[in-house]
Order: structure tokens, then sequence, then C-alpha cells
């Protein structure tokens, strides 16, 4: 059976795709893994409709969970309309029962979609963590290797400060393999430019 939401650290987290506009050099998806820390097995057989995850999501005691959030073994965001339409769904049957929600994404939402998906996030996610993982577009390319190349680095920045606008907190992720601590500080200050917290994030080997 396909993992759609598993278990992690008090959180409910939702695994929606398989897809991803990245092949970031850190990602566990390399060298044929199909899981991760969190889940043995995270790669699925097919996306899940709405219906499908509605099911499993409502047979949780959603309630009980620090956090719901949307990260998978690919990227949540090319399933922005269905999670927003599981959002409202969640709502309108938890009501204050419902946990804060958030999204981990690589920011690349807008490009993928053709629009601004970011009015969408507004009531609905509590955190938007992006991951930015390199100061400049060079380091980004070359640690994210995103298929737009140097556009995926202008979208991310744009994802996040229009996301901040709607959106209570907002976090950019840095991996902190091969990064000085002036590596890091200049990721603060890109982050906090776009009106974002920095995250750093521990490098786990395979």
């Amino acid at each position: 059976m396909m993992t759609i939401s598993y278990e992690y650290e008090g959180a409910l987290y939702v695994n929606l795709t398989n897809k991803c506009d990245c092949a970031c050099v850190f990602c566990l998806r390399h060298n044929g893994h199909k899981g991760s820390i969190y889940a043995d097995d995270l790669w699925l057989d097919h996306e899940p409709s709405r219906q499908e995850a509605l099911d499993n999501l409502l047979a949780r005691d959603l309630g009980s969970y620090q956090e719901l959030v949307f990260c998978g073994f690919g990227e949540p965001s090319y399933r922005i309309d269905d999670i927003c339409w599981l959002i409202d769904q969640l709502k309108e049957r938890l009501g204050e029962k419902f946990p804060p929600v958030r999204i981990n994404t690589n920011g690349h939402a807008n490009l993928i979609h053709g629009r601004d998906v970011t009015p969408q996030l507004h009531g609905r996610f509590d955190t938007v963590s992006i991951s930015l993982n390199g100061s400049t577009c060079e380091e980004y390319c070359a640690v994210t290797q995103p298929r737009d190349g140097a556009k995926g680095w202008d979208a991310m920045l744009e994802f996040t400060r229009l996301a901040a606008a709607q959106v209570p907190h907002v976090v950019m992720t840095v991996v902190d393999k091969d990064k000085s601590p002036e590596d890091i500080q200049r990721c603060r200050a890109l982050a906090e430019s776009l009106g974002a917290v920095l995250r750093v994030r521990a490098y786990i080997p395979d």
C-alpha cells in the first residue's frame, strides 16, 4: 500500500506526487532511494485523487497532530489546487481541531503553473518553507539543479517575496553541507530581504 500520509515528530506529512523539477545534489531520491528518514517507501504507484487523499487523512486523528505538512517525495506545489481543496474540506469538517498547516516547497509553483498561486495560500497555510540552498544564482543552480536553470532561481525569490505577503510565517532553508559561516550569513541576509527567516538544516548523508 502506498504512503499518502506519514508521521514524524508529532506532525502528519502528506505525500501527493513523485514529480519534481529539481535534482538537488543532496536529495535522497538519488541512487534509487524510494524513502527517507521519515518513511521507508514514499514512491507513489499513482498520484492519489483528491478523494483518496481526503479519505486517507480523515482516517487519521488529525486533531492530535501538532502540524499538517504537505511534503512528500516530490514537489507538492504541483498539486497546489488539490492541496487547497483538501485544506478547505478538512477545515470544514474539523473546525477548531484542525492543526496548523505548512508546505515545504522549492518555490517554483508560479513557474510550474504559469500564474501567481500565492493568493491561494492566504488563510490556508500558516507556514511556507522554501528551499534556498545558496546565496547566489550560480550556487543555487549548482546545488539544486532546477529544470529551468536561472529562471528557477528568479522564480523562487519572487515566490518567497509574494508568499510573505500572504502567509504569517515564511521560512527559507539551507542545508549546511559545504557551507561556511559567511555563506550562511549571506543566505540569512537574502532571506530577510524577502520577508522570510532562515533555517539551517543539517546534511544527512546516504
